[in-house]
Parts: C-alpha cells; sequence; structure tokens
C-alpha cells in the first residue's frame, strides 16, 4: 500500500479537491434544499470512492495491501449509492449516512498513514485528516439532528474544506518527496542500472 500512495500521490489531491468543492458548494448555496445536499454528498462520496478503487485496482499485484484502498473506495461509493437510491432521505438518514462514511474514511485514513510513517515525514497530515473525519462522524452519531438543517450544512462544508486542506497538502508532500524536493527526507532509490558518464 505504501508504494500504491506515494506513486499516486494524486489521488488524496484530487480527494481533497473534490471534498473542498463539495464544502465550499455546501457553504455559497444559502437555500440549499435536503435533496440537493444529497446530490452534492452523492457526487463528493461517489468520485472519491473511484479514486481510491481506481489506485487499488492498478495496484493489486504489486501491493499486498492493496484492499484496504479497495475498502475506502466501496465505502465512499456504497454511501453514495444509498444516497442516489434514496434521494427523499429524511435529514437524520442522511446525517447519520454522512457520519458514517466519515467514520470510515478517517479510520481508513489513519491506516494508511501508520503505513507510511517509515517512507515520509509528512503523514501526520493523513492522521489529521484521519482525526478529523472521526471527530466529525462521532459528533454527528452524538448529536444527529441536534442543531437544525442550517448548522448541519455548514458542518459538513467546513468538515469538508478542513479535510480537503490537509489531503491537498498531504499529497504536495507526498508528490515533493518522490521528486527529491523535500529536505531532510529519505532520499530517491539509486537508478538499477545507473550509467557511467
Amino acid at each position: 500500500m505504501n508504494e500504491t500512495v506515494l506513486r499516486y500521490w494524486w489521488m488524496p489531491a484530487l480527494r481533497g479537491v473534490i471534498a473542498i468543492a463539495f464544502g465550499v458548494l455546501a457553504l455559497t448555496l444559502p437555500g440549499i434544499t435536503l435533496l440537493s445536499l444529497v446530490a452534492l454528498f452523492a457526487a463528493y462520496a461517489l468520485i472519491g470512492g473511484i479514486v481510491w478503487i481506481i489506485g487499488a485496482v492498478n495496484n493489486r499485484k504489486a501491493d499486498d495491501h492493496w484492499w484496504v484502498l479497495l475498502i475506502a473506495g466501496l465505502a465512499g461509493v456504497g454511501a453514495a449509492f444509498i444516497a442516489l437510491a434514496h434521494p427523499a432521505l429524511t435529514a437524520l438518514v442522511l446525517v447519520l449516512l454522512i457520519g458514517a462514511n466519515a467514520l470510515v474514511s478517517g479510520v481508513l485514513d489513519l491506516v494508511i498513514a501508520v503505513r507510511l510513517r517509515r517512507q515520509i515525514h509528512g503523514e501526520l497530515l493523513m492522521v489529521f485528516s484521519g482525526i478529523a473525519s472521526i471527530l466529525f462522524g462521532v459528533v454527528v452519531f452524538m448529536y444527529p439532528l441536534g442543531a437544525g438543517a442550517l448548522a448541519l450544512v455548514w458542518l459538513v462544508g467546513l468538515y469538508a474544506i478542513a479535510t480537503g486542506v490537509l489531503l491537498l497538502a498531504l499529497s504536495i508532500r507526498v508528490r515533493a518527496w518522490r521528486r527529491g524536493a523535500v529536505p531532510n527526507e529519505a532520499p530517491h532509490p539509486p537508478d538499477r542500472f545507473p550509467t557511467n558518464s
């Protein structure tokens, strides 16, 4: 899994961009209806899940832990399909679905971060992203409808933007490390067939 995440540094970047777009849309649509929020969440979860599934499938032969990424992707796609199959979700069901998706993705982000800790020093960004997701999920399950629909939209939007920023920062760090641009990091392994020039 380490090599998959390092090679496909753009996967967390794409997830980050999708999360930020989802968060900004949720916050900037003042009259957003519950149906619109369901559609936004479904698109966010579906695209993010597909990104992880593609990474997992592309590396299933080279990576023994490719299934962790597959589970993350399937959880996102599953949440999206539940939302799409039942567009008239009640506010409570939508809140619980978003919370469950956040808990699963947060735990899997922590698993990936632990696996990366020997590879890069930027894994703390993924730890923070995972913790933010888990805390958000816990808050949602503790107070599913305590603050009303508008507060829900703001909470979901701010959570999505925060995790999106963390994922973008992580992907930039991983990309820089892969190119040897981050100081005090482990260097690239030498070429297998060095040229004598």
